[in-house]
């Protein structure tokens, strides 16, 4: 079965642009990159699908969507219109594709730090995690590491206490539950090279989902600031966390995670400084980003990939 789902400012939106971002590490093992499509297994309504993201065609991105049973994929007639309408919104969560890039490019060209940035990577949209408990996670392992090692702890994550399926002699793989991991002992995770904080705190994060005490629901209902805040009272997360989850899960244009070693080193290429811009200088060059801070971090961080 073929879906397509709708692309908000299609004049600007690479499809190219946005599998660069996402084939950025090799340890990858969420979704895949092949001919030139994006393929992720995901949960729909109840039944595991193989979501196959071919491109685009006029202005909608075509998605071709395969039900998996017992591993082998084929039947649609499971499909339910919910299903199709919860990868719809999956895709479109995890692509941006109902965002609008123009006001950005519009702001751009008028910094002189991110001047010429839409037009090299034009079309590039704010690649998320559409998952709350990923994105957390994912966070969580982030913190105070290089990415390399942090891709290799999530890899490690998943392939231990998530669900795979093998089809068409791929392994496809499904992030874990979050009742999985709150059932965790420290030293579980410790004894994968997790530090102790960190294993702390994504079990502790597990759990406050399981016990429905934090939720996707509540949060997307809270704007900016409140969100903000029911995030910092989370274990384990600090200014950073919250802002990196309220700009890849959250899609909250303003947030702006400041403190980011990514982002300090590509403004210091930018500009080429000596050194790294001081806390002072950070606030100075980043105070007038306001709704355009997520989009000046994300184009930044691209910088610092291959061309």
């Amino acid at each position: 079965m073929k879906i397509f789902v709708d692309i908000n400012d299609p004049g600007n939106f690479s499809f190219a642009e946005c599998l660069v971002f996402l084939g950025r590490s090799d340890k990858e093992n969420l979704h895949f990159i092949r001919d030139g499509r994006l393929q992720k297994m995901m949960v729909a309504d109840g039944r595991l699908v193989l979501a196959t993201v071919t491109g685009v065609e006029g202005e909608k991105m075509g998605v071709d969507v395969r039900l998996v049973e017992k591993g082998v994929a084929g039947e649609t007639q499971g499909i339910s219109d919910k299903a199709i309408a919860c990868i719809s919104q999956y895709v479109t969560r995890w692509l941006h594709l109902d965002g609008a890039l123009q006001p950005f490019y519009d702001f751009a060209a008028q910094q002189p730090l991110l001047a010429g940035l839409p037009e090299r990577y034009k079309g590039l949209r704010l690649i998320g995690i559409p998952d709350l408990f990923e994105t957390l996670c994912w966070t969580i392992i982030g913190q105070q590491i290089n990415l390399t090692f942090a891709y290799t702890l999530r890899e490690r994550l998943i392939r231990h206490f998530g669900c795979s399926v093998d089809l068409d002699g791929q392994t496809y793989h499904l992030f874990p539950r979050p009742e999985v991991i709150a059932a965790l002992s420290p030293e579980v995770l410790t004894g994968m090279q997790f530090s102790g904080g960190k294993a702390r705190y994504l079990i502790a994060t597990a759990q406050e989902i399981v016990n429905g005490t934090f939720s996707m629901a509540a949060l997307d209902r809270m704007d900016y600031h409140q969100a903000k805040e029911r995030l910092l009272a989370l274990k384990g997360i600090g200014n950073w966390s919250a802002n990196y989850i309220l700009m890849k899960y959250g899609r909250f244009p303003e947030a702006l995670p400041l403190e980011d070693a990514g982002l300090h080193n590509a403004i210091k290429a930018r500009l080429q400084l000596s050194a790294k811009p001081s806390a002072a200088e950070l606030k100075a060059i980043t105070g007038k980003w306001g709704q355009h801070a997520a989009y000046a971090t994300f184009y930044l961080w691209r910088t610092l990939l291959p061309q």
